[in-house]
Formats: structure tokens, C-alpha cells, sequence
């Protein structure tokens, strides 16, 4: 599908329209300003679009995807950019709509449980706005201090406690949604059952290409009334995953099985210092959380399973202090890399839980084969992996090989009866890997789906779907050959 490349005059006459429809200061197209926004956190992946546009409110969304439709022009929203598949990277021009200036909490109910919040509100806020009347909002993905819950929306996003909790979907009764086509339209509501179909729960999760949220109804928790963690520690990885079945085996149920790899740990020490012992092969986090009634019990329950599997020393957090340090290194370790690497790629990929031991040993001989590194932290309870790969793209051909070890992981959760995203999507990066776990029948039914959201394909055209073959494509959703497929490691159908 051709979409129009505009000219430098059309460019400035289009600037001056969004600015008299948004306002002045709230539209970027120098393209200087522009290179902020040219991709996500997945930074292996860049697009310049024409205009970045910072709306207020779902009036101006939609007057602005109105005028994109006009222009035949690509456009998809932007939170804080934190995703990590190349969800909200840009097409080659078009619109980036930068949600980050509606930010607010519009309204808490704590009778019902329900806040109503703006979709670039940061995770975090949300859960300072409600904690001084004793709730919080449950999904926290790691990045919760920088991510915005539109974006979690975009991506299902989980989290450290999404074992007890679930995911995104999970929180979320209704939405208030721009379509594709202008129109301003809400999915389900304000309480946890509607009628008809569950168009709420098929949103969530798409990944920017059904529309875009302006306001989202989200449930709030009571906090509990006791919170407990422990860390164990590990001379071996492979007793570190026997202990996160064992502790399950036994009846528990914990918030959250967390576990962190050697260079990971070294890492975090060198960053934070939080207490992990710099020579342990692995450290599992085991956070328990409820009613006090019970819990000195279920922690002991958590340290003997712990021991039982080899841990070589079991302790649980003394105070909230230690406690949130323990928590501090495992929510930081993504940017502890930062100190040992110039660059590196998270893959985000799901397993069965008793294939951890088969499945860490494989990913460590697939990218040592490349000749790379590799750091683990990722979400053990629930067997959601974020391999960590290592790399410098100053040097010659290690992107490339960074690509070719991801496809590897990417194949091997698929193998093993896993999926390849857990809770950072699909995005441009792994939109070839789906055929690793779809047939063509699967794939042509989400696609139908997505037509009957976004039947133009200018809301967030190239992503989730591998892009069609064909000589007669143009534009931002024109085929163009992966890296992993000139290489033969995968295959577009």
C-alpha cells in the first residue's frame, strides 16, 4: 500500500494546520528535533517521521488522525518510548502522536476500585496518586518509573508480579479509544462485567493497530497487609530453576519469582551495591504477599523449599528498607548493564517453567556461538525470559550477529512449547518470528481482525504482521528484507 510523500511546501503548509489544530509549541518536524523520536528503546530499528504531535485530549487525537486519513498518511501513538520491540518506531514520515502531555489521573473511586487516568500517565504515578488511601496499582513492569500505561495497554505489558496478579488485560475494565478513523468511541466500561463481546480485552494488546486510547478504566488494589521477600542464593543455575518449581510444586503461590544471572548480579553490585554476592552462579527473588496471618509461616515454607534445591544461603528482607534494595537491583538491572556494555538487545520470550534449566544453558552455547554475551533477569514464576545480549555497535558486524542469536532464543522458547513475547510484543522485531508459533490460517485471522479495526493499515502500518512480498509495495509498509531472513533464519509467507 503507496502512502503520499510529501513535498517540503506541503510539509510547511501541514505543519501550520496541526499547529492551528494543537497549538503552537505542541508539533515537531525539524528533523534535528525529530531523531529523538526516530525509534524505542529498541534502538537496532529507526524511522524519521514528518511531525511529532503532542495532543491534549481525545478531540485532538482524533483531529489529527482525521487529518492524516485526509493526507494519506501513516501515523501511530508514542508513550514514553520505552517498548522494546519497535512497537511505536515511526513509518518512513507520517505522524508520531506523543501521548505524554495527557498524563493526568482524571478520577479514583475507591468504593468501586476504579481509576480513570490519561493513557501518558507513567505506571508508577498512578500507584503515588492512590497509595496515601491505602491501594496501588498492581501490573508494574520493570520501567514502571518510566513507562506510561498507554504503552502497557499497547503491549499487555506484565511484570515482576504478574505470577500472582496477571498482566495489563487483567486491570483494565474499559477504554476510551480514537480509531483508525477519527471516530471517538469507548470499549466496555467502569465495571468488571459488560455485555457483548470482550472489545476491551481484544484492545489490550494490540499493539497501537486497533487505535489509540485517550482515557483508560483501570482497577485498583487494597494493599496487602503484609509483604515478605526473600533471596536465595545459588552456586549453580540450574538448582536456581529447581527451586522456582519447587517453591511452586509446594502449593505457594508467591507475587513474584524473580531470578538474576552472574554477570547480572556483578553488574547491579558494581551499579547499586544491594547485596547480592558477586561470586553466585544465580539469585532467585520470592516475594510473598497478603494477609500477616500466616505469612511467617509461608516464608519458612518459601527458605526450606529454597534449601531443599541447593541454595547455598536463604534470607528473607529484615525491613522495608532491605527489602526495597533487594527490589532495587532487580528493577535496575537493565540499566545496570549500562557499565559493562555499550549496547545491548532484551529478548523477551516465554517457556514452560520446567524448561528453564534446558532453555538458559541453550541460550548461553547460542550466543557464546556468536561470539557475544549474554546477562539473565527475568520473571522465573511465570517462565517469562529476558535474555540480555551484549554488545558494541561500533564493531563490525555484531549487530548482525546480536539479530542472529535473538532469532536462535526466538526459535528455541517456540520449540519447547513457549511463545515469543511475553510482555514486550511483537513490534518490528519479531513480526518474522510469528510463523515460528502461527500457521498462515492463524495469521490471516488476526490479520482479518486488524482489518476490521484498521482497515486503511495507516494506524501503525508494518508492525506485528511479517509484511507481504510483493513487487508492487511501496510506502512505509513496503516489504524490506529482515536481517534474520537474509541470512536464511527465517521466512516471510
Amino acid at each position: 500500500m503507496a502512502m503520499a510523500v510529501l513535498t517540503d511546501a506541503r510539509k510547511r503548509d501541514l505543519r501550520r494546520e496541526l499547529e492551528a489544530l494543537v497549538g503552537r509549541g505542541a508539533v515537531l518536524s525539524d528533523p534535528d528535533e525529530l531523531l529523538v523520536y526516530e525509534s524505542d528503546g529498541l534502538t537496532l530499528f529507526r524511522a524519521l517521521a514528518d511531525f511529532v504531535v503532542f495532543p491534549t485530549s481525545a478531540e485532538h487525537v482524533s483531529a489529527i488522525v482525521k487529518l492524516a486519513n485526509r493526507e494519506d498518511l501513516p501515523f501511530v501513538a508514542r508513550g514514553a518510548g520505552t517498548g522494546l520491540s519497535g512497537g511505536c518506531l515511526p513509518a518512513e514520515g507520517g505522524i508520531v502522536i506523543s501521548l505524554m502531555r495527557m498524563n493526568r489521573v482524571l478520577e479514583v473511586d475507591y468504593d468501586n476500585q476504579v481509576a480513570v487516568v490519561e493513557p501518558g500517565l507513567v505506571n508508577l504515578h498512578l500507584s503515588w496518586a492512590v497509595g496515601p488511601a491505602g491501594y496501588y496499582y498492581a501490573p508494574d513492569p520493570s520501567s514502571q518509573q518510566a513507562c506510561t500505561i498507554g504503552g502497557n495497554i499497547a503491549n499487555n505489558s506484565g511484570g515482576p508480579h504478574t505470577l500472582k496478579y496477571g498482566v495489563t488485560v487483567n486491570h483494565v475494565l474499559g477504554l476510551e479509544v480514537v480509531m483508525p478513523d477519527g471516530e471517538i468511541v469507548w470499549l466496555g466500561g467502569k465495571t468488571r462485567e459488560s455485555q457483548g463481546y470482550d472489545l476491551p480485552g481484544i484492545f489490550v494488546g494490540s499493539e497501537g493497530t486497533f487505535g489509540i486510547a485517550t482515557k483508560i478504566v483501570v482497577r485498583i488494589l487494597r494493599k496487602p497487609q503484609a509483604v515478605k521477600t526473600v533471596l536465595a542464593v545459588f552456586d549453580r543455575v540450574e538448582q536456581a530453576s529447581a527451586a522456582v518449581s519447587e517453591v511452586i510444586a509446594r502449593g505457594l503461590v508467591p507475587a513474584a519469582v524473580e531470578m538474576i544471572d552472574r554477570l547480572t548480579i556483578q553488574a547491579v553490585e558494581d551499579a547499586f551495591g544491594c547485596g547480592y554476592p558477586r561470586d553466585a552462579a544465580a539469585a532467585v527473588l520470592v516475594e510473598l504477599d497478603g494477609l500477616a496471618e500466616g505469612m511467617s509461616a509461608q516464608t519458612e515454607r518459601i527458605v526450606q523449599a529454597c534449601r531443599d534445591s541447593g541454595a547455598r544461603e536463604v534470607r528473607a528482607a529484615r525491613d522495608e528498607a532491605e527489602r526495597q534494595l533487594l527490589w532495587k537491583g532487580r528493577k535496575s538491572a537493565f540499566g545496570a548493564y549500562g557499565r559493562i556494555s555499550p549496547a545491548y538487545m532484551v529478548m523477551d520470550g516465554v517457556i514452560p517453567r520446567t524448561k528453564l534449566p534446558y532453555v538458559l544453558a541453550r541460550v548461553n552455547e547460542i550466543v557464546a556461538s556468536h561470539g557475544l554475551r549474554v546477562g539473565n533477569v527475568f520473571h522465573a514464576g511465570d517462565g517469562n525470559l529476558h535474555p540480555n545480549i551484549l554488545y558494541d555497535p561500533r564493531v563490525s558486524g555484531e549487530e548482525e550477529r546480536v539479530v542472529q542469536a535473538g532469532a536462535e532464543i526466538m526459535r528455541l522458547c517456540a520449540e519447547v512449547g513457549g511463545s515469543i513475547s511475553g510482555e514486550h510484543g511483537i513490534g518490528l522485531e519479531k513480526a518474522d518470528f510469528m510463523a515460528f508459533i502461527f500457521s498462515p490460517a492463524d495469521l490471516e485471522f488476526m490479520q482479518g481482525l486488524k482489518r476490521a479495526f484498521n482497515p486503511t493499515g495507516r494506524c501503525n502500518p508494518g508492525k506485528v504482521f511479517p509484511t507481504r512480498k510483493s513487487c508492487g509495495e511501496a510506502g512505509p509498509s513496503a516489504y524490506r528484507p529482515h536481517p534474520i531472513e537474509e541470512k536464511g533464519l527465517a521466512q516471510r509467507f
